[in-house]
C-alpha cells in the first residue's frame, strides 16, 4: 500500500490533515491521487441556519442537553447541515469518494486523525480515530456511503436535492438509509473532539463503500483483512433505533443484535425440449417449474427454534414464551402486538426462500428442457448450506422431476448477545430519551457488522434512536421513493451517539 497526501482544491499542503491510501495493484492507481471534486463541507459554515422548505438544510431541534453539554446545539446542527451535503453527493452504489471527502474535510482538526483507504479511487472508504488515552475498550461508529438507485420521477422532491420540508422532514435517497445517520455519528466524534474529551479507549468512525451490493470488494469485506486496525471491541451500525407502542401499552425500540445470512439456492425444472409449435411434443419444463414456484409461493419462513427468536420472543411475551405457548402460538401472539411486528416477525423466525430471478428458454420459439429460478434464502445464524437445501427440498416435494444447487456459496450471519456495557448504555439512554425498553431483533438483510464480529469478535449493534419520524414513514422509505427523516431525529442521534462514546469510554 502507498500513502499520499490527499490536498482538497483550495488547501495548501501545509493545512490538509487527512491522507489517502490507496491499495495497488494490477490496474490500480499507484502513487496518485486521482482527479476529484473538491469538498463542499470545507467552504460551507455547519451549523448556519438556513430557511426550511428549500433545497437546503435547517438547523434540527436538538434533544434537550444536560448543562454539561454545551455543545448540543451546535452538534445537532452540524448534523444536519452535514446530511444535506452528503444526500446532495449522488452515491449510487459508487462514487463513495466524493462523500468520504465531504466528511474528510468535516472531521479533520482537534486531534481527529482521518484517512481514506481505497482499493478503487472512486470508491474510498473513511476511517477516522479520535485516540484515547489507553487502557480502556475502543468503539467504532460504522456507516456506508453508498446508496440504491432512485428514479426522480416516483419522488415528491427530487432524491438528491436533500429538502427540508416546513415540517421539518430531510428528503432524499441517503436520508435514513443511511447518510442521515452517518452525519450523526461523525458531528457526535467532532464535538467530543472539539470539547477536548478523550477516552480511556480509541473512537473510530468507520464509514464504508460498496454496503448496499457488495459485489465489489471494496468495502468493509475487504477492510477488515487490509486495515485490521480498525478492530473495535464496540460498534454502533445501522439496522434499528424504531420505536413500537404495543397494543398493550408498553413502548419499545428496535435494536439489531445480529444478521439473517443469504445462502442463494437454484431450483431448475427438468423437462424434454420440443419446438414451441407443437406444445404436445416434448416436455416443456416451463409449466413444470410454474408447479414448483406454487409450491414455495412467496417464500415464506417456516419457524424455527433458534436463541435468537427465543430472545425476540421473550421480550415481547416474557421469559419463557416458546415453553409456554409453543412456537407458534407465541409468534401469532407476539405479531398481534403491532403491525410491523406482524410483517417482521415471520421474515427472521427461519429460512425464507423468495423467488426472485427466472430462467427460462434462450429462444421464443424453443420449449427449453430446463427452466429455473434462484431463491434468495435468508438465514440465521447458524444454518449450514445443507440445512437450506433440506429446506427448500421439503417445501418441493420429490414428485416433481427438478435440480437442487447453490447459486452462490452461502454468506453466514452471525449476532452478538444482549447484555453487556454497550447494551446498558442503549436500555439506560432509550428509557431516558425515547421512552422505550431495548427489543433484540435480527436483521432480516444483512450489514457490515457481520465482517466486524467475525473478523474482530465486536459486539455490535444496529442502532441509531427515532423519536418523531413515524415507523411507517421510517419503513416506507427504505429502498423506496420519498425517504425522509425528521431533522429533530438526525439531532437526536447525534447526542446519543456522544453520550454512547462517553459513557463506554469513561
Amino acid at each position: 500500500m502507498l500513502s499520499v497526501p490527499l490536498h482538497p482544491p483550495g488547501r495548501s499542503p501545509r493545512s490538509a490533515g487527512f491522507r489517502v491510501t490507496w491499495a495497488t495493484g494490477p490496474g490500480r492507481l499507484r502513487g496518485a491521487s486521482p482527479g476529484r471534486r473538491g469538498p463542499r463541507a470545507a467552504a460551507r459554515r455547519y451549523g448556519a441556519p438556513v430557511t426550511a422548505g428549500t433545497h437546503a438544510g435547517q438547523p434540527a431541534s436538538p434533544d434537550p442537553a444536560p448543562e454539561t453539554d454545551p455543545d448540543a446545539g451546535r452538534r445537532g446542527e452540524e448534523a444536519v447541515a452535514l446530511a444535506v451535503d452528503l444526500i446532495r453527493v449522488d452515491s449510487t452504489n459508487g462514487n463513495e469518494t466524493a462523500v468520504a471527502e465531504v466528511l474528510a474535510a468535516y472531521l479533520e482538526g482537534d486531534g481527529v486523525e482521518v484517512e481514506l483507504v481505497a482499493r478503487d479511487p472512486r470508491r474510498a472508504n473513511l476511517v477516522a480515530r479520535l485516540r484515547g488515552t489507553g487502557g480502556g475498550p475502543s468503539l467504532a461508529f460504522v456507516g456506508h456511503s453508498d446508496v440504491v438507485p432512485a428514479d426522480p420521477r416516483d419522488w415528491t422532491h427530487p432524491p438528491f436535492a436533500a429538502v427540508v420540508d416546513d415540517a421539518g422532514y430531510l428528503w432524499g435517497r441517503g436520508a435514513v438509509d443511511m447518510k442521515g445517520e452517518v452525519t450523526a455519528r461523525a458531528a457526535a466524534l467532532r464535538s467530543l473532539a472539539r470539547s477536548g474529551w478523550r477516552g480511556r479507549g480509541d473512537l473510530l468512525l468507520v464509514v464504508v463503500a460498496d454496503e448496499e451490493d457488495g459485489a465489489a470488494a471494496v468495502g468493509m469485506n475487504w477492510l477488515v483483512d487490509e486495515r485490521p486496525d480498525i478492530a473495535a471491541d464496540y460498534a454502533l451500525n445501522e439496522g434499528g433505533g424504531m420505536r413500537f407502542s404495543l397494543a398493550d401499552g408498553r413502548h419499545l425500540v428496535e435494536v439489531s443484535v445480529g444478521e439473517k445470512g443469504t445462502c442463494p439456492v437454484r431450483v431448475e425444472a427438468l423437462g424434454e425440449a420440443g419446438h414451441a409449435s407443437t406444445p404436445t411434443l416434448g416436455d416443456n419444463a416451463v409449466p413444470l417449474l410454474a408447479q414448483l414456484l406454487v409450491r414455495i409461493g412467496r417464500g415464506e419462513a417456516q419457524p424455527a427454534d433458534h436463541p435468537a427468536v427465543r430472545a425476540m420472543l421473550d421480550a415481547l411475551l416474557g421469559p419463557g414464551a416458546v415453553d409456554r405457548l409453543g412456537l407458534a402460538e407465541a409468534l401469532r401472539r407476539a405479531g398481534a402486538l403491532h403491525p410491523t411486528l406482524a410483517d417482521s416477525l415471520p421474515a427472521v423466525a427461519g429460512t425464507t426462500m423468495a423467488p426472485t430471478v427466472l430462467h427460462g428458454s434462450a429462444a421464443r420459439n424453443v420449449m427449453p428442457a430446463r427452466a429455473a429460478v434462484e431463491l434468495d434464502c435468508r438465514i440465521l445464524p447458524g444454518t449450514t448450506e445443507d440445512e437450506v437445501l433440506a429446506a427448500v427440498r421439503a417445501r418441493l416435494g420429490d414428485d416433481l422431476a427438478y435440480e437442487l444447487s447453490l447459486a452462490e456459496p452461502a454468506v453466514h450471519g452471525n449476532a452478538s448477545a444482549p447484555e453487556g456495557p454497550l447494551w446498558d448504555v442503549v436500555r439506560r439512554w432509550s428509557a431516558e430519551h425515547v421512552g422505550a425498553e431495548p427489543f433484540p431483533t435480527l436483521c432480516s438483510g444483512f450489514t457490515d457488522s457481520v465482517y466486524l464480529r467475525r473478523a474482530f469478535g465486536t459486539v455490535a449493534y444496529g442502532f441509531s434512536p427515532f423519536r418523531t419520524t413515524p415507523t411507517e414513514v421510517l419503513e416506507a422509505g427504505y429502498h423506496n421513493a420519498d425517504e425522509r427523516v425528521h431533522v429533530d431525529d438526525v439531532a437526536l442521534s447525534a447526542h446519543f451517539h456522544a453520550d454512547a462514546a462517553r459513557s463506554l469510554l469513561g
